[in-house]
């Protein structure tokens, strides 16, 4: 069981670094990469196409501006996918939020807010703890640890 974490470029490594941390600590398995919807179009298809297959679970994928990486990555599997708009640029990350959620009807891409990689780790980790008791009682702890502090 492994997660995709993917982001359009190395500027980006800084901001999902949480979504990374936060897999690790649950003891979720991160399969980090810098892939570009853009510049890597043919790369990030044959690693999607596959994912499940390659014993993936869900994707989380972080990009600015246009943020195309997360409509790609949905549109080539049916996991789940959480995309993460970064920020930067002239809209300061607003652009790539809109880009980010609005994806067409039949294509879903669950969307955080700017620069939210931790939360999107965390709503992965919600999704597999459906069916893993494990990760229920991780959350469960994690949960109760932020209420106290």
């Amino acid at each position: 069981m492994k997660v995709g974490v993917l982001m359009g470029s190395a500027s980006d490594e800084a901001k999902m670094a949480k979504a990374r941390e936060t897999l690790e600590q649950f003891g979720v398995e991160c399969d980090w990469r810098i892939l570009s919807a853009h510049r890597n179009p043919h790369q990030v298809v044959e690693l999607v196409s596959s994912a499940r297959e390659n014993g993936y679970v869900a994707f989380i994928c972080g990009a600015g501006m246009a943020a195309h990486l997360a409509g790609v990555v949905a549109a080539h599997t049916t996991l789940p996918v959480v995309g993460v708009p970064m920020s930067g640029g002239a809209l300061n990350g607003v652009d790539a939020l809109y880009a980010t959620v609005q994806m067409p009807k039949g294509v879903p891409v669950a969307t955080v807010a700017i620069d939210g990689s931790q939360n999107a780790a965390l709503l992965v980790i919600q999704m597999l703890a459906i069916t893993d008791q494990s990760l229920a009682g991780k959350l469960a702890d994690y949960r109760a640890e932020m209420a106290g502090a």
